[in-house]
């Protein structure tokens, strides 16, 4: 019997995941990471989490991750808004959390296999040769965007329970049947971390003040209009909430941190057709050695579109798309898909793109990540 580590948030979908994965013949092995007393990683959630595997009949263990989360995610967060990007905590805490640390813990366990309750599908392809990531079957769930940055050492050891799976109220329904007291929970939407929701409120407390300091809001082309009360509180393509008047509709197209001005367009000057990319990880090859045409997506809740991505210098990539895409953002990843939803890879670091500041002008803003030790 092969054995499985199951990583359980307490919530329907890995409790589910566990329940399927017994039915299907694993010795399955529930642990509940303890990263952060937020929504997601609370007492509650542990308690949760335990009470389901002692239903089941599985054996449930904790894993203490806080010094490391807060190395790794936390901290990160707090520094990608001090470089005026955009990070998504959720891809980080996924490729040193659940994908790394956990791995590593499944592997002192002697277990064959880890899973999660992703909606997302692990299976081998003949086209590649190799096991692949690929969307769920559950479209309006699809987690995929959040895994293109799991190790291609772990492909055909990860296990998604969930990705065969139509919609979420199946799921639920399975937990019902079988009397899993959390078939009602409501879904986790927020940053764990962030227990109010409120991002700005947080990186005030957390970040050097040296980082939120006023500033000037200007037009592209250098006029003054009002003033902002610090970087962090601005992101690409806000419309609302910047206190000043024009005589049309103005929208966040950069912030720019070396002059601590937040520059506003038009939403024409939102749209952008070319992005470039570093530090990708491949899933189904090392490097790419030719254009390759495929589907990229900007953000999670972004659609895919077509595209062509190019091999550049340094392992860089040129992202060109067929039709222009609309607030492209610093620190935000670009997930590149197959015509039958593998995922190809994608980029861990932060995106940087065209911005246009005058019609006779377009400058490249290149940016590079740092990790902390």
């Amino acid at each position: 019997m092969k054995r499985v580590l199951l990583g359980m948030s307490g919530g329907v979908d890995s409790s589910v995941s566990a329940l399927l994965l017994k039915e299907m013949g694993y010795e399955v092995i529930g642990i509940t990471l303890e990263l952060f007393a937020g929504s997601c990683c609370n007492i509650e959630t542990n308690t949760d989490a335990k009470n389901v595997c002692k239903t089941i009949g599985i054996p449930h263990i904790t894993y203490n991750l806080k010094e490391q989360f807060k190395c790794r995610v936390i901290d990160n967060f707090i520094d990608e808004y001090s470089k005026q990007r955009t990070p998504n905590p959720c891809i980080e805490c996924n490729r040193y959390m659940k994908f790394g640390l956990m791995y590593e813990k499944a592997k002192e366990l002697n277990c064959d296999y880890i899973a999660t309750g992703h909606y997302a599908k692990m299976e081998y392809s003949e086209k590649y040769g190799r096991y692949v990531l690929k969307k769920s079957k559950n479209l309006a769930k699809d987690q995929s965007y959040v895994l293109y940055n799991l190790p291609k050492e772990l492909l055909g050891k990860v296990v998604f329970p969930l990705g065969d799976f139509n919609s979420k109220e199946e799921i639920r329904e399975i937990a019902r049947k079988n009397n899993l007291k959390v078939a009602n929970k409501p879904d986790s939407e927020d940053i764990c971390f962030i227990t109010d929701g409120n991002y700005k409120n947080f990186l005030s407390l957390n970040m050097d003040p040296k980082y939120i300091k006023k500033g000037n809001i200007v037009l592209k082309t250098g006029e003054i209009l009002g003033k902002h009360d610090g970087l962090t509180n601005y992101t690409i393509g806000q419309r609302k909430g910047l206190g000043i008047s024009y005589k049309e509709p103005l929208y966040v197209i950069k912030l720019d941190g070396k002059k601590n001005q937040v520059v506003v367009g038009t939403e024409k000057d939102l749209y952008e057709k070319e992005l470039f990319a570093d530090d990708i990880n491949w899933l189904i090859f090392d490097e790419l050695q030719e254009p390759l045409k495929c589907y990229a997506k900007i953000r999670y809740k972004a659609k895919e579109a077509e595209a062509i991505v190019y091999p550049e210098e340094n392992g860089e990539v040129r992202v060109e798309f067929t039709e222009t895409q609309k607030s492209i953002t610093s620190g935000q990843s670009v997930v590149f898909y197959d015509e039958d939803g593998v995922v190809l890879g994608g980029k861990g670091t932060p995106l940087f793109s065209l911005f246009y500041f005058s019609p006779f002008c377009i400058i490249k803003i290149f940016k590079f990540i740092t990790f902390r030790p």
